[in-house]
């Protein structure tokens, strides 16, 4: 799929893996957040938690989130 969300990801200290989180979904559902021990794996597992939470949406009939555009 090729959809305009954000996935954010950044190093935790705490947790010593990278977290992705899906901010465009935040007022949705409770923060989306998932993880890898790679830069790579946490943006394939954020990918992969946005594909779901979209067909979870549309399997449910909801408008998908509008996209957070950031200015630059």
């Amino acid at each position: 799929m090729n959809h305009k969300y954000q996935i954010t990801i950044v190093w935790s200290q705490e947790d010593e893996c990278y977290l992705a989180y899906l901010p465009d979904f935040a007022d949705e559902i409770m923060q989306p957040v998932t993880h890898g021990d790679t830069y790579q794996s946490a943006l394939q597992n954020g990918l992969d938690v946005m594909e779901e939470l979209i067909l979870q949406f549309r399997a449910e009939n909801k408008s998908l989130p509008v996209v957070k555009l950031v200015s630059t």
